[in-house]
């Protein structure tokens, strides 16, 4: 997408090599800032493709380009579900599945640190009458991370984690800033069951969810001291967007006047209540952008019903709230760079079914997933991994073994070595950085480059270097995330044909169509340099004929080890 060849752009960032993500400042990364995106690119990506239905190939490379861009990874027994289906039924499976909700985080750190309120061991906290402080309250807050990434590593055939991750992204809160458990753990819980619903519901209980009114001051607003943050993000962030001719600082004022009431009594209960005694029941007065709308202001507990009026005004500039969600759903799912043909070939059509669907979600990702853009050429091979997406997908691709749910504290420090993970290589699940969320999906013109830099890129070498040999990933002192790579192998239909197992990692692991010469080049390693396939086929067999044999093992286990690291370090593998 940019003058220099991705592959170009990693091999430099790898040779400038970096220190820990915990200290990185990418303002100072020269490396990163010579060859990471100075310009968006001109008249380079030119869709032919537009959202007509597709009706070409449904082999292997869009059954693991659909499933690698609407969940976490290629895991074998969802690419056999949609194998045996044709892709629009593919893709109503995965749109259109109501997972079960998940039972809510428990006490696993009772022996570590007893429970202050009494909570039993194994037992839910999140009823409690309020957060505890301290130790505990960060246990707790462990305890809903490993419950997130438990989540996400099991999700079934469905949508709904990349879905969660997007409008965690879009509706940004920071966990740091707010630092009650309960409230976060309600507010994980609404955006999962919101994720493919209705977008305008969804902003209605966004507003009133406790974690948004602290954060961005809402439970603090009153017709004394309007507060304008909540305000601005709602038109700025959620809905409205940053444009010409666009809102003013006095329909800001407005909204909040509009706003004021919401209140939080956390010693109680996580729900909001609407206080009429802080609400501005004067009538709001909005500009020209808006129609110079009136909102009547409403006294007692009609007040609260002011919100709907505001809501039903921002809606009502349908085509820009329409095109500004579609836009950052397209760089979510497919690509940063929006030029003037997808603008109006993609864009636009997909944000009047938006519209049409009176604001449901499920239409607008079913016409995408389901079109000819999103199977064509230009649409696959160019995502930039996110690290959740990283390391999470290659988790789950790579058949790594998790301890059995039954024995709660192995099972939790697993997950929440997950989330050490992803926090230390720069993607604090629940913390964004700021209200705008992560900025590879709204900073130009560098967007998802931002995941990678000379810091970044040779930590994600690293781990795919601990993941795929014997060492493993430390977890914790007695856990140490490791592939099995021979169980990953046996994913393949034919093992045996190390032409066959090589396409087969290429397809879950790497990117773009691979010549046969490289294909050749990890072929040999299977092979130990020679020729004749037999030798791999052999060994192979071998093995499973006698499979606790430990040196029939350690041949095919260690050449396996070796391609899947050296597959690791490839550009091609930061990319889907």
């Amino acid at each position: 997408m940019s003058k220099m060849s991705r592959k170009d752009f990693f091999d430099v960032l790898i040779q400038h090599g970096g220190q820990h993500s915990t200290e990185y400042d990418i303002t100072k990364d020269a490396a990163f800032n010579k060859y990471s995106n100075k310009s968006l690119p001109l008249n380079v990506k030119k869709t032919r493709a537009t959202l007509s239905p597709y009706t070409g190939v449904w082999g292997l490379k869009q059954q693991t380009h659909l499933l690698k861009r609407t969940m976490f990874g290629v895991e074998q027994s969802n690419l056999n579900t949609i194998q045996a289906m044709t892709m629009s039924q593919a893709v109503d499976a995965i749109v259109n599945a109501v997972p079960t909700v998940p039972p809510p985080p428990i006490n696993y750190y009772e022996a570590i640190e007893p429970d202050t309120q009494g909570v039993p061991f194994g037992q839910t906290w999140v009823n409690t009458p309020y957060d505890t402080i301290g130790t505990v309250s960060y246990y707790r807050y462990l305890s809903t991370q490993a419950w997130w990434m438990n989540n996400i590593i099991n999700q079934p055939l469905s949508i709904q984690e990349k879905m969660s991750l997007f409008w965690h992204n879009h509706f940004a809160t920071n966990w740091d800033s707010v630092g009650e458990n309960r409230v976060f753990y309600e507010h994980l819980k609404l955006i999962r069951a919101n994720a493919t619903g209705n977008f305008k519901s969804f902003v209605k209980d966004m507003t009133k969810n406790a974690m948004m009114l602290i954060y961005l001051n809402g439970q603090y607003n009153n017709k004394y001291d309007p507060d304008e943050n909540y305000a601005r993000e709602l038109q700025e962030l959620f809905t409205i967007g940053i444009g010409p001719n666009n809102y003013t600082q006095a329909d800001v004022l407005a909204a909040a006047k509009v706003l004021t009431g919401f209140r939080l009594d956390l010693g109680t209960s996580t729900n909001y209540f609407f206080d009429d005694t802080w609400h501005d029941d004067t009538n709001k007065t909005f500009s020209s952008f808006y129609g110079n709308t009136i909102i009547t202001g409403q006294s007692g507990a009609n007040g609260e019903n002011e919100l709907d009026d505001l809501l039903n005004m921002i809606f009502s500039k349908s085509v820009i709230v329409s095109q500004f969600i579609v836009r950052k759903l397209y760089r979510f799912f497919i690509h940063y760079d929006i030029d003037t043909d997808i603008e109006t070939n993609i864009i636009v059509p997909l944000a009047q079914t938006f519209v049409t669907n009176n604001w449901n979600i499920k239409p607008v990702l079913l016409q995408l997933f389901k079109s000819s853009h999103f199977y064509e050429t230009m649409s696959m091979d160019c995502l930039i991994r996110n690290p959740m997406d990283y390391y999470l997908g290659l988790i789950r691709t790579s058949k790594v073994s998790f301890p059995p749910a039954s024995i709660i504290v192995d099972a939790h420090q697993a997950f929440i070595a997950l989330f050490y993970i992803c926090d230390y290589f720069a993607m604090r699940p629940g913390s964004p950085p700021n209200v705008a969320g992560w900025p590879a999906y709204h900073q130009s013109p560098q967007y998802h480059q931002m995941w990678i830099n000379s810091d970044t890129l040779p930590n994600r070498m690293e781990f795919t270097d601990y993941l795929f040999t014997d060492y493993g990933v430390w977890a914790s002192s007695s856990l140490q995330f490791r592939s099995d790579v021979i169980e990953f192998a046996k994913t393949c239909p034919t093992p045996s044909d190390p032409d066959i197992l090589i396409d087969h990692f290429i397809s879950r692991l790497l990117s773009f169509t691979f010549s046969a010469a490289s294909k050749n080049y990890y072929k040999s390693i299977l092979l130990t340099g020679m020729t004749a396939n037999s030798v791999w086929t052999n060994a192979w067999n071998a093995y499973m004929g006698n499979p606790t044999d430990p040196i029939l093992e350690g041949v095919v286990k260690s050449r396996l080890q070796m391609v899947l690291t050296q597959m690791g370090r490839l550009a091609e593998h930061q990319i889907s």
